[in-house]
Parts: C-alpha cells; sequence; structure tokens
C-alpha cells in the first residue's frame, strides 16, 4: 500500500509536525512501505528518503499573517488549475490512501477528490489528520473562545468533517473537538494515536559538566542557579505570558536564583526579549532555533526542570522529549500533555503565574520524590518511543484502507466515473 501526505505545517529544521513525518519516513523505509509527502517551500524540488520514501517540495508563499517562516500550499494552486503539480503528483503516484493534516487551505482537495472532479484520478481512501485544535487557534489569533468555538463547530460539522472518509487526532484532547461536531449527516469515525519521541537521541546520558558550565556562563549564572527550559514556536497560541509571570513570581524569593532559557523561534521573538530587558538583572535568555535534534538533546539533559505553558497544547512533543531526558516537567492541568503526564510523572499546575511558580519550587523540594517522578517519566515515555507509534500509525492506515475496500464493496462509495480506464469514486 502507498500512502501519500499533505501538510503546511512544515518547516525545514523544526516543529512537531516535521518531526512526526520525518520518523515515519524513517519507519516506512524500515517497514519497506511506500509513502510520499508534499509540503511548501521556498524552490520545487523532489527529495528522495531512503528507498521507500519521497518528499515532494512545492513552491509557496510565505504564511505573512501567522508566522513567516512557514509557507502555505494554496487551494486556488489546485482546485482551479487542471496543470496543477498536486494533481501531476496524484497522476504519477495513484496513492491508495491520502492523508491530509490541514484544516484551512489544504483540506479541500480531499473533498475534490471525494467529488470526482478530476475523472482521471483514482479514488483513494481520505484521511484528515487533526494535530491542533481550530478553536483553541481561532481563540488565540483571532476572536475571544466562545466566538471561536461557535465558529470552529460550524465550520468543522458543515464543512472539513465531510470532507474525509476518516479521521485520525494525535490526542484526546483534540479528538473530541471533533467528536463534538459529528451529526448523524457526516457521521466519521475518529481515532485517536498519539506522536511519539526518540528515546535514544533524548537521554539523560547526554548531561555533562562542560555543556552545563557553558549554559550557566550563557546566563550569567553560578552553581546554585537553577536552569529552567522551555522549547518550543514562540507564538501566540502558546500561552507565553505564563512563563514571565512565573519567572516574576519565583525572582521573588530570597536566596534562590532562578533562570529560564527559552530555545525557539517565531513571532513572539521581540516582544520576549523586549519583556525581558525590562527587568532588572533580566532572568531569562533567548536562544534562537537550535539547528539540530542533537542540540536540544544536550539542553534538555542539562537543565534543571521544564516549564511548558500552555493549557491548550493538542500533545505537546517537547514536554514528552523533556521527560525522556530525565527533565522535571512544570505543565498544566489540562490539555493534550493528560495523554502522558500526571501526578506521578510530573508536576502539574493550574496556568497562572503563582501556581507554576509553587510547581517549579515543589521541584526542588524533595529529592527524593523528584527522582521517583522523573524515573516513571522516563518509563512513560518509552511507551510513547517512535518505534511504537510510528508502527500504531501504519496499521491504523491499513486498518482505515481496507474499512473503505469494505465500505466501498457494500455500496457506502460508488463508482461514478470512467474514463481513460480508471475510476474515480465519490460519496453516494
Amino acid at each position: 500500500m502507498k500512502t501519500l501526505h499533505f501538510t503546511n505545517a512544515y518547516h525545514a529544521t523544526s516543529g512537531g509536525i516535521r518531526t512526526f513525518y520525518q520518523e515515519m519516513l524513517a519507519a516506512a523505509n524500515r517497514q519497506r512501505r511506500w509513502m510520499r509527502l508534499v509540503v511548501p517551500s521556498d524552490r520545487t524540488a523532489v527529495e528522495e528518503v531512503g528507498e521507500y520514501g519521497r518528499i515532494y517540495h512545492l513552491t509557496a508563499p510565505r504564511s505573512w499573517l501567522f508566522d513567516v517562516r512557514y509557507r502555505l500550499l494554496l487551494p486556488h494552486t489546485y482546485l482551479f488549475s487542471a496543470r496543477s503539480q498536486i494533481r501531476q503528483i496524484l497522476l504519477n503516484e495513484k496513492p491508495d490512501l491520502i492523508e491530509v493534516c490541514d484544516k484551512y487551505s489544504l483540506c479541500w482537495l480531499a473533498g475534490l477528490i471525494r467529488k470526482g472532479w478530476w475523472r482521471d484520478v483514482p479514488r483513494p481512501a481520505l484521511i484528515g489528520l487533526s494535530c491542533e485544535r481550530m478553536d483553541d487557534n481561532l481563540a488565540a489569533w483571532v476572536a475571544g473562545p466562545s466566538l471561536s468555538q461557535k465558529f470552529a463547530q460550524l465550520y468543522l460539522r458543515h464543512l472539513y468533517l465531510p470532507l474525509f472518509d476518516y479521521h485520525i487526532a494525535n490526542s484526546q484532547y483534540t479528538a473530541s473537538e471533533l467528536q463534538q461536531a459529528t451529526t448523524k449527516r457526516h457521521e466519521r469515525i475518529v481515532r485517536v494515536c498519539p506522536m511519539g519521541v526518540n528515546m535514544d537521541v533524548f537521554s539523560p546520558a547526554r548531561r555533562n559538566r562542560e555543556t552545563r558550565r557553558k549554559l550557566l556562563t550563557l546566563i550569567a549564572g553560578n552553581e546554585r542557579t537553577r536552569l529552567l527550559l522551555y522549547a518550543g514556536r514562540l507564538s501566540a497560541e502558546k500561552n507565553l505570558p505564563l512563563l514571565l509571570d512565573t519567572m516574576r513570581c519565583l525572582r521573588r524569593e530570597e536566596g534562590r536564583d532562578f533562570r529560564l532559557l527559552i530555545a525557539g523561534d517565531g513571532p513572539l521573538a521581540n516582544w520576549l526579549r523586549q519583556e525581558n530587558l525590562r527587568q532588572p538583572n533580566p532572568p531569562m535568555h533567548l536562544l534562537g532555533q537550535l539547528q539540530s535534534r542533537e542540540a536540544l538533546a544536550d539542553l534538555y539533559a542539562n537543565c534543571d526542570a521544564f516549564v511548558h505553558p500552555n493549557p491548550h497544547e493538542p500533545f505537546g512533543i517537547a514536554p514528552l522529549e523533556a521527560m525522556a531526558s530525565g527533565l522535571p516537567l512544570v505543565a498544566p492541568k489540562a490539555g493534550g500533555v493528560l495523554t502522558y503526564a500526571n501526578t506521578e510523572n510530573a508536576w502539574l499546575a493550574a496556568p497562572n503565574g503563582e501556581a507554576f511558580a509553587d510547581a517549579v519550587r515543589e521541584v526542588f523540594a524533595d529529592e527524593e520524590v523528584r527522582w521517583h517522578r522523573v524515573n516513571r517519566a522516563r518509563r512513560t515515555a518509552a511507551a510513547y518511543s517512535w518505534d511504537n507509534i510510528t508502527t500504531e500509525f501504519f496499521k491504523l492506515y491499513d486498518q482505515l484502507y481496507h474499512l473503505a475496500q469494505e465500505e466501498t464493496s457494500t455500496g457506502r462509495f460508488s463508482h461514478t466515473k470512467q474514463r481513460k480506464g480508471k475510476l474515480a469514486l465519490a460519496e453516494k
């Protein structure tokens, strides 16, 4: 079986979606499965990934509205052009299953195929992959929570959900939004399959004195300094003001020195720098975008606690990587991180500065408790190793593909067009 995947959430050097698809391509080669990925880029090129994987990079404009580091494949490039690059890829590859990870501009491709508008493109099984909640994104960027939730439910119910045969979500938190939008008219299966972590790369074994000394020097700390860490995209939906509030609360405590390292980049990077400089003896240092996974793993292993501020995190690969690295995790008791984080392996708190500061202090209050929770966290992370997760994803693709075949044979999907010897299927 050949799978073809589309996403706009792809950055050349970072991001959870990129990590996921890179791991899937590696697993495809190990398992000898044909896998193709289509992503936006600054140039059009074809990248071979081993014997079984391939990435199509298609020229696309920057996403000026949200994060200029990302690019967008927009609907007009494929909906109204019979000569589109995407159509040509479909004709050449003839995938058995198509997965689209995008709720805004690439999802319409699935509707185009369902309706048989490209008569010479065979009808594959169509999967929508959700790695975020639409209402949370709208609340962070556009409107308030109430209006965002109402609009998201209308959009998902009447436009997005019906475009696909089946849906996959990266957590129950993400899936619940889709499940709430499901109606009898557009009933769809929603499966949950989580993301993962590389246990070989992210490990406490990477801790060493020289790396830690360099980090302390970078932030003007000393041997008494507690190094806190945040790693992730610096954008509105990540609830970054909570980091500032937490540090203000921690700095009020005499005789203790907490410093925060921030790894990542995004639209709010300059704002964070300015806010940091406004404080006496600035407690934070922005490292920018790290250029390798190994550099990030070294950073995890040589800090003292990971602070994750987002109560609306869809899943959270970075907190899971921190757990794998032996780094105590402080996170909100809400959102997709609860897929794997609990009071036995992490320090959970309400998403406000005082509560988060208390949780950070608690990390260092009892060494024995910290040791037990960190060890449980490592065991938890091991269950989410990419080897396990990618295997589960491919099993799920196989199941949904065969389910689509069964539904075709029983009449849910019918052959409606035939041209040049190829079939296009459309739902009754």
